[in-house]
């Protein structure tokens, strides 16, 4: 039986990894529960040096190339129990290591927070509520009245990745008209996910609601600019649950404040926490955040037993589901 180990924060493994999925890891694998830091592996390299396996999750160390020489020779795979792998993975692929994502498991509540935003969103919920419960009873209904609601809606998805497609597919439902912007989407992805290629112009002057799954790279970064947002329709609202990178908040800010009708609902901001002194804090039309869409508390066990399931697959010669290649790195997450 090959031998695996946990590696990385003690505290994170356990909150990832509850104790049903490590005893079934265990009937895989020869694995212990002590979970091991890169000091640990550091220190005495050649106890490690029969390990094919190593599982992870958020607090996953970065080693060199040459440290996993070393400390990890017959290293086989990485099983990393969250999403993005961008800031570990290239050294161990260089060196031959499979390095697997739970990805796909971290974008399904990513994708159910997204959906149910929008559907708040198109009943005018945000500044409703607001102006409510501030007295303004006529302007709270004035402003859920200008919003379309959830049928036949006009739905903007900016970057269809895993998160994207999924939010693609639930949207179904509603008889929504989904538009995308994604240099990468091929038209029979776009066919199959039934959804409208469209410039990001278009995409923002058509949508009642438009929502950010861009990945963070280089090229995606301080994107979505003042021009774009002066697109907007009446009442219409920015979701963003990709990455703050992408939007120019100082524009964002300045467009919310001319334009009070429409709203902005942030799950991520370049800074967080976001500083005080951040003019979105000014716009009582952008709501913010801190960071939820994502798994937590019993939803991250679903990340752990999506690689529980890759770990069988590959020991059992399937083919594996999550795997990722220096190829993808350029444009996921």
């Amino acid at each position: 039986m090959k031998k695996g180990i946990f590696l990385g924060s003690e505290k994170q493994i356990n909150y990832v990894f509850p104790a049903d999925i490590k005893e079934k890891l265990h009937t895989l694998c020869d694995t212990s529960c002590h979970v091991y830091t890169k000091e640990d592996v550091l220190s005495a390299p050649e106890q490690f040096s029969d390990v094919h396996y190593i599982f992870s999750t958020w607090g996953m160390p970065v080693f060199t190339e040459e440290e996993i020489a070393v400390c990890f020779p017959h290293l086989e795979c990485v099983f990393y129990a969250a999403g993005s792998v961008q800031f570990f993975a290239r050294p161990f692929l260089a060196r031959g290591v499979q390095v697997f994502s739970a990805w796909a498991a971290n974008a399904v509540p990513v994708a159910e927070y997204t959906v149910a935003q929008i559907i708040l969103a198109n009943k005018g919920f945000y500044q409703n509520q607001l102006y409510y419960k501030r007295g303004e009873h006529a302007r709270a209904a004035a402003h859920f009245h200008g919003h379309v609601g959830n049928y036949r809606m006009q739905v903007g998805l900016i970057g269809i990745g895993m998160i994207g497609s999924m939010v693609a597919e639930r949207l179904k439902s509603y008889s929504a008209e989904v538009l995308a912007f994604d240099p990468f989407l091929s038209d029979e992805k776009a066919t199959a996910l039934g959804v409208r290629k469209v410039s990001l112009e278009t995409l923002f002057s058509t949508c009642d609601v438009i929502s950010n799954h861009l990945a963070n790279n280089a090229q995606t970064q301080n994107m979505l600019t003042l021009p774009l947002f002066e697109h907007m329709k009446p009442y219409a609202t920015f979701l963003n649950t990709g990455r703050g990178a992408q939007v120019n908040e100082e524009d964002l800010a300045a467009f919310l404040k001319a334009r009070p009708d429409c709203t902005a609902v942030l799950d991520v901001t370049v800074e967080e926490p976001l500083p005080c002194e951040n003019p979105l804090f000014s716009c009582e039309n952008c709501f913010i955040t801190t960071h939820i869409a994502g798994s937590a508390e019993h939803e991250v066990w679903r990340m752990a037993e999506y690689m529980l399931d890759e770990l069988h697959r590959f020991e059992t010669g399937e083919n594996t589901l999550y795997g990722v290649t220096e190829k993808m790195l350029e444009t996921m997450a």
